[in-house]
């Protein structure tokens, strides 16, 4: 039987010997923490992130709390929040660009990225000896269901693949990214930073170095011939035009952002009329990774290209629905091999 974690309590007394811990406003707290983890080598736009929602967190604390330091905070509070975000919260508050009506409640999916961000943060000052008690330690991610439609059909990779006018220079770029994440499976972050000399198009290896992947570490990625063919006749039309490297472009010649590249994704898929999908980047790595299965890939091969450090993660890419259990179940299933088999 496992032991409970043991928490430190708060003394009713002061003693003599009691260490004393500095009183920290929030923004003293966020300070400590984007120092430290900056020095620990996260990237800038994680560190951003944490500094949104933690202000997410903090301007709904100054709404419902007379609280100004953060020994203050309680588990109770934190699951308070979370039911605001749950049952309260607009979506899209407050976003640059964003300004109609998008409804109420947060996704599970947001709501524990938030939770994960607080929790590293006070595990952090916890670590540092800079708070007593740990006011999130106690407070759980929600439950979530898996999706089994986060893959394109295969019916719904040709359709959308039908989508841009290749004689256009956006349509044509649009293609490539999207032929070539199909292929590699590759982050969006990851295409949209390549270079010419990442490429090997003899040996058709792409090298992502450590500084382009979401863990840090450098890996070599296959691509297939047609692939290559697609990205060689990009780069030549890009020299035309432009004198940068890069691979993927703006019509201007500046670096394509992410943002903006999955509103081009979003809008072929419109455009296909796949409906009830959140059409990302991320979209393109599931059926990649599902189609890498299907076909018979093994799952060290394949969490060695997709670049994840735990296994338990790719799973998470790879669920077959339904149509994929039956033809995996007719085709492996020994009662059918022994029934068929001639006499």
């Amino acid at each position: 039987m496992p032991l409970n974690k043991r928490i430190r309590k708060k003394p009713v007394g002061k003693m003599s010997n009691q260490k004393e811990y500095p009183k920290l406003t929030m923004e003293q707290a966020i300070d400590l923490v984007i120092a430290g983890k900056s020095a620990e080598g996260l990237r800038e736009r994680t560190l951003r992130d944490y500094r949104n929602d933690w202000k997410y967190f903090v301007t709904w604390l100054e709404k419902n709390y007379e609280i100004e330091t953060v020994d203050e905070l309680s588990p109770q509070i934190f699951r308070d929040y979370i039911s605001y975000l749950k049952y309260d919260a607009l979506k899209y508050d407050g976003h640059k660009f964003i300004k109609t009506e998008q409804g109420i409640g947060l996704s599970d999916t947001t709501i524990n990225i938030r939770l994960r961000v607080y929790r590293a943060m006070f595990n952090y000052l916890e670590r540092e000896d800079l708070i007593e008690v740990n006011p999130i330690s106690s407070v759980r991610l929600l439950k979530q269901d898996i999706d089994l439609t986060n893959c394109f059909t295969d019916e719904e990779v040709k359709e959308v693949l039908r989508q841009p006018n290749q004689r256009d220079y956006v349509g044509f770029r649009d293609y490539v990214a999207m032929i070539l994440l199909l292929d590699s499976g590759i982050r969006a972050n990851e295409l949209l930073s390549l270079r010419k000399g990442d490429v090997d198009f003899q040996t058709r290896f792409i090298t992502l170095g450590g500084e382009k992947n979401k863990n840090r570490k450098p890996r070599i990625v296959p691509i297939s011939a047609h692939t290559v063919k697609l990205m060689l006749q990009l780069i030549n039309e890009n020299k035309k035009h432009f004198s940068t490297d890069r691979i993927f472009l703006s019509s201007y010649g500046e670096p394509l952002g992410q943002n903006h590249f999955n509103k081009r994704l979003k809008y072929y898929a419109e455009k296909a009329d796949i409906k009830d999908k959140k059409v990302t980047a991320h979209v393109y790595r599931h059926t990649w990774a599902k189609n890498m299965t299907l076909n018979g890939c093994d799952s060290f091969t394949l969490q060695k290209m997709g670049g994840w450090a735990d296994i338990r993660t790719m799973r998470r890419y790879i669920q077959m629905d339904t149509d994929d259990l039956r033809k995996s179940h007719d085709t492996f299933s020994p009662v059918m091999k022994m029934v068929n088999k001639k006499s």
